[in-house]
């Protein structure tokens, strides 16, 4: 019998380290780093990921095949000193901050992985592979794809020298046809204005897409904006590929993302400082950049299928994660189908590496399942069972009820639900990636007046705009959406049927009064542009979700629910129960449910304060 090839891959020391584990081509286990630690979008070494993959396969590190790290970092290095140089004398106190650190750890990653394997037992030194950056980008996306092959687009901020690719992938060979080169990068442009526009980068961007659909779009304003962007700040060209105008950024040698002055004379405002009032050039702004970032994914999708002639795409890296932009080019129809990998980010670059050893190092061919992905349903993370829920309760003295039928269990949530509650739901293995899918989720009543705000406010402790995304059974979207694809892993946004909108549109009002219009017969989950974006509920990937949704519409007539991931602001998603029960405790959610036991909030005792960690803003 044949010794089984297992390669561990990884994603560390930039921001979201993962662990990702494929044995014999097939993925097994992964997960962030983040939900062990508890800290968002920890850049630390995942020593705690790479340690549940491992457990989750049943094996020890010194069974490894191989190690694969998600980029090159003498290259990443190559770039840092290029750069500096080419615009001394700028940049001079960022170059000596980030000296010491590089020359300490990150130029000599060989040695620190080694170091760090040990740290968790390992005996030999097994093979490690770098691939660069935007292969294993492009790896992730293309080989657990439901295509022999595809046209693939890889958009983010910067790997080593890359911003964009555009890639052929055919059985187990991916060919890397087009490159655009740091500094110019879509990705990092849309950072700047999550930047300028007060949110934090690398997590802010999900508010900025957020906020943009509040710009007025007939506005002078939003005009005015989109024409200086693409005057002064960047040049588009007809491929996608684009030229920013260096004189207005600062994040190729400084210490922030901005040549505010620069910018604020441009705009003829100041920049929005963290947590402050949000006012409606500020929204304008914020449409005017997802526009031109929609104009530059299309283009480059466009140039995708010009080249390689696919019927098929699919995309990863930071960029991918914004579900606007995506369905720009779902809806142009460039091509038959579009899959996008859920943990498009670097998180996902950990599993593209290993794919890229096993594929590409090691020339092992494809096998690939028409019209079904290899991620099962991204639930490849932990699963905790009946023990770890009863340790909880003991740790907490939480008090719970156990419920032997399922099938009762999801009547009475739905009961709850319906009656307006807001409910904690814990299945199952972790989701991989940003987006909570139905195993570590919060869910609510979608058609309940007010509910938007009240999970804004009381439970999610987050700003009043940002919008909350449909749960919906699979056969039933079209009911709902004018759905033209599936949308398993929330990566498209699609309009509500215009025979459930209210005409009531107002872009004059403000922020306030436009959070409190009733949109849709739905209106905790319709945007204020009539947009949601949506996940589509398959019985195969997700059974028990798909289970309870049934169980609303048997309830209700409603095959939907609002989805938002099980977290509180400036906390990665829950991984653990006794995470989850934290998070419940914390703040006004009704009911919590963790496999088969249901907690209420009215049986509780509350805990004392020092039980809980610091809220951190994000």
């Amino acid at each position: 019998m044949a010794l089984r090839k297992i390669i561990l891959g990884i994603s560390a020391f930039y921001h979201d380290s993962a662990a990702a584990l494929i044995i014999d081509g097939r993925i097994v286990a992964a997960a962030q780093e983040e939900r062990f630690t508890r800290k968002k979008q920890d850049a630390a070494f995942p020593a705690e990921a790479i340690k549940y993959v491992l457990a989750e396969a049943g094996i020890s590190f010194n069974e490894l095949t191989a190690v694969a790290f998600y980029d090159k970092p003498l290259l990443k290095f190559e770039r840092l000193l290029e750069t500096y140089h080419a615009f001394v004398p700028r940049g001079w106190r960022s170059f000596l901050q980030a000296m010491p650190l590089w020359m300490k750890e990150k130029v000599f990653m060989k040695q620190q992985l080694r170091k760090s394997f040990r740290a968790l037992g390992a005996t030999v030194n097994m093979p490690l592979y770098f691939p660069e950056h935007h292969l294993s980008h492009a790896a992730s996306a293309f080989y657990p794809s439901p295509f022999e092959e595809a046209a693939i687009l890889t958009v983010d901020g910067v790997g080593e020298w890359a911003t964009t690719t555009i890639c052929y992938g055919k059985g187990k060979d991916i060919r890397i046809l087009r490159e655009l080169r740091f500094p110019h990068s879509p990705g990092l442009l849309y950072a700047a204005f999550t930047y300028f526009l007060g949110f934090k980068v690398n997590s802010g961007e999900y508010k900025l897409m957020g906020l943009s659909p509040y710009g007025q779009r007939h506005a002078v304003q939003t005009a005015l904006f989109r024409e200086k962007i693409l005057a002064t700040l960047v040049d588009i060209r007809k491929d996608g590929s684009i030229l920013l105008n260096m004189d207005y950024f600062e994040f190729a040698t400084g210490m922030k993302m901005t040549a505010t002055p620069q910018w604020e004379a441009l705009f003829g405002m100041e920049r929005r400082e963290p947590e402050s009032e949000i006012r409606q050039e500020h929204m304008n702004l914020a449409m005017a950049i997802q526009q031109v970032t929609e104009e530059i994914v299309l283009a480059l999708a466009r140039t995708a299928k010009n080249i390689t002639g696919s019927r098929h795409l699919v995309m990863a890296g930071g960029v991918a994660l914004n579900g606007v932009a995506n369905s720009k080019v779902r809806d142009a129809a460039l091509f038959s189908d579009i899959w996008i990998q859920p943990a498009a980010g670097d998180a996902g670059g950990a599993l593209g590496a290993a794919y890229a050893a096993w594929h590409i190092a090691m020339g092992r061919e494809r096998e690939f399942f028409p019209g079904e992905d290899s991620l099962q349903g991204a639930c490849l993370g932990p699963a905790y069972g009946d023990r770890d829920i009863r340790n909880m309760m003991s740790r907490y003295d939480a008090k719970g009820a156990y419920w032997s039928d399922f099938d009762a269990l999801t009547d009475f949530v739905s009961a709850k639900l319906s009656e307006g509650k807001v409910v904690g739901w814990f299945q199952d293995r972790m989701e991989f990636g940003p987006r909570a899918l139905g195993n570590r989720s919060i869910l609510a009543d979608p058609g309940r007046t007010g509910m938007h705000q009240l999970i804004n406010r009381k439970i999610k402790f987050r700003e009043d705009f940002r919008p909350f995304a449909p749960a919906v059974l699979a056969e039933d979207a079209a009911d709902y959406f004018e759905v033209s694809t599936a949308s398993p892993y929330m990566l498209f946004v699609t309009p509500v049927k215009k025979s459930l909108r209210y005409i009531n549109h107002d872009n004059t009002a403000t922020l306030t009064e436009r959070l409190y219009q009733q949109r849709s017969a739905v209106p905790a989950i319709t945007h204020v542009d009539y947009s949601a974006r949506l996940q589509t509920v398959h019985r195969s990937l997700h059974p028990k979700f798909w289970a309870l949704l049934k169980s609303f519409k048997k309830q209700t007539g409603c095959s939907m629910l609002i989805n938002t991931s099980f977290n509180v602001r400036g906390e990665p998603v829950v991984n653990t129960p006794a995470d989850a029960w934290l998070a419940f405790m914390r703040t006004e959610m009704d009911y919590l449910v963790i496999g088969n036991y249901v907690f209420e909030r009215s049986r509780q005792m509350a805990l004392p304060a020092e039980v809980f960690p610091v809220f951190e803003s994000d």
